[in-house]
């Protein structure tokens, strides 16, 4: 077979145009793009591939990958069109790239959320490191990408997702008893903020603040997200207990500055996750050096390496670091975060990428089929 294909591949002349007459198997093809590697996944193109020949003019090729990535598909099939236009020779090369994005593992015992297929929680272990700006920037970076993405602000006691969405003041819609999500730079967003005023203080107890993200999460009609990004609280309480046993989560990321004091109440956040069964998907260290809008120094303001230590110590991955920007700040608070205000900035790029490696992280996990199995009911007769 591989002799057969270096003879395709290096043809001249009158081997041009045997090529054309010859027939081609679809294991022909496969074998021809086996050697393609997929850069973010660091694995074969060839197991999300699919070919189809209806006649002997056309050669269509499908490319499936388990997570968006919409701004790649022009490359990725060119790469595909140079590897396989010797071998289709007269025939119509066709290359279609695409994004299947499924559901995957959950927790045990917890079934799907209806309309969501991945539900990745950000977290922090304690306030102030940026969770909710990285949280926002995630959720646009992905639906940026070709998702349909929703995002929930679950901080029941201080909700900052209407304000950096520019949402401030606005009330979801009630249809037969269901909220339905606000829309904001392609993502659908949900919030307590939304439901209250935005000075009413939320004096509730734990089970109270329990209650309120399970009414948010089931009562909300999500429209078939991709992923619903969960802005948590910080700490380790309530919620966090909650959102473990009774809302199936995909995987957790945690967001920390280089600071030490910031670095040891995260380590407690990663390992409760690890306690209750949810994958930590990564490390993002925010505020990780500030750089001079004046001179362009570079300075490591809370410290430097921390994120790094804690990967080794719990072998965890780091997705990405992110700069002290004043930029960043600006953004989230004139309603429309930097994702969304400046796509083509680096500081977008640096979202963009953790957003990528999140979305490849869920879709390396295991498949959840729950919802394609028939209900099994036994009834006496």
């Amino acid at each position: 077979m591989l002799s057969r294909l270096g003879k395709l591949f290096g043809v001249h002349g009158d081997a041009a145009s045997r090529t054309t007459d010859m027939a081609l198997t679809d294991t022909d093809i496969l074998d021809a793009i086996a050697d393609l590697i997929d850069e973010d996944t660091h694995k074969p193109y060839r197991k999300g591939v699919s070919v189809q020949q209806n006649d002997a003019a056309h050669l269509n090729v499908r490319v499936a990958l388990p997570y968006p990535a919409k701004s790649r598909f022009a490359a990725i099939a060119e790469l595909f069109r140079e590897r396989l236009a010797p071998l289709a020779g007269e025939r119509k090369l066709s290359i279609d790239v695409v994004s299947e994005i499924t559901s995957h593992s959950v927790q045990r015992g917890v079934p799907l959320l209806p309309g969501v297929k991945n539900i990745i929680a950000v977290s922090s272990g304690k306030g102030g490191v940026g969770k909710s700006t990285t949280a926002a920037n995630l959720a646009l970076a992905l639906a940026a990408e070709g998702a349909s993405v929703g995002i929930l602000d679950a901080d029941i006691y201080g909700p900052s997702q209407p304000l950096m969405m520019g949402l401030q003041g606005q009330k979801p819609e009630v249809i037969d008893g269901k909220l339905v999500p606000l829309p904001a730079h392609g993502v659908q967003t949900m919030s307590i903020g939304y439901l209250v005023d935005e000075d009413q203080a939320m004096v509730w107890r734990g089970p109270m603040v329990s209650q309120a993200l399970q009414q948010l999460l089931n009562d909300t009609l999500w429209n078939e997200l991709d992923y619903l990004v969960i802005d948590m609280p910080p700490g380790t309480g309530d919620i966090q207990l909650t959102l473990s046993q009774k809302v199936p989560v995909t995987g957790a990321i945690i967001v920390t500055t280089p600071q030490d004091i910031a670095l040891l109440d995260a380590k407690k956040g990663l390992k409760m996750f690890e306690k209750v069964g949810v994958p930590i998907l990564g490390i993002v260290e925010n505020m990780a050096m500030h750089v001079c809008s004046n001179c362009g120094h570079e300075e490591h303001i809370f410290g430097h390496g921390g994120a790094d230590k804690m990967s080794a110590q719990y072998g965890v991955d780091v997705l990405g670091s992110l700069p002290l920007d004043l930029g960043i700040r600006l953004a989230t608070d004139d309603g429309c975060p930097t994702v969304a205000a400046a796509p083509d900035s680096a500081l977008a790029a640096r979202y963009q990428q953790i957003a990528r490696k999140v979305a490849v992280k869920v879709g390396d996990k295991a498949r959840d089929f729950s919802g394609k199995f028939p209900k099994i009911v036994i009834q006496n007769s």
